[in-house]
């Protein structure tokens, strides 16, 4: 199963038999907080609060969870189901998508998007995934460098941050 976080889509090349390549769930206390780090979580069990690094991809299966109060790239902020029946195309998912993460965005860190310094990133459902009943979209929300060319790492929530 791949999740594309663009609007171009590059296959995640096989999986192996050896131990620690296959996704894994996150480790995580009894109020569902992750406890400790993870290279390889399950894009499928990622939940509103979790905390994430970067990938060089853009379909993914996988990716490195760490608990928010350690040094991290991303926070999943929102998530929802797409209410259509039928794969309404990438173009008009990622539309979607981007809309809903940024009308969603002031409820969770206390501004408007667009008086923000931080920035969103929706993960969305790819044809594959949708023939496979997947129809979540996760928000995720970053901070860029000045540039726009790296991510600025957390070591906190971004919720009720107002920046």
């Amino acid at each position: 199963m791949l999740l594309t976080v663009g609007a171009a889509a590059l296959a995640l090349s096989g999986c192996s038999a050896i131990g620690g390549l296959f996704p894994a769930e996150a480790e995580r206390d009894e109020s569902g907080q992750i406890t400790a780090g993870n290279e390889n979580t399950d894009i499928f069990s990622i939940r509103v609060g979790d905390c994430t690094n970067d990938v060089d991809t853009e379909e993914i299966a996988s990716v490195p969870t760490v608990p928010c109060s350690e040094p991290h790239d991303n926070e999943a902020y929102f998530a929802y189901d797409i209410k259509a029946e039928k794969f309404p195309g990438n173009d008009a998912v990622l539309a979607e998508a981007g809309d809903r993460c940024v009308s969603e965005f002031d409820k969770f860190v206390g501004i408007s998007y667009q008086e923000s310094v931080l920035d969103v990133w929706p993960l969305i459902p790819t044809e594959v995934t949708w023939a496979e009943g997947d129809r979540e979209v996760i928000c995720f929300i970053y901070e860029p460098n000045a540039d726009y060319t790296a991510t600025v790492q957390a070591t906190s929530s971004f919720a009720g941050t107002a920046r």
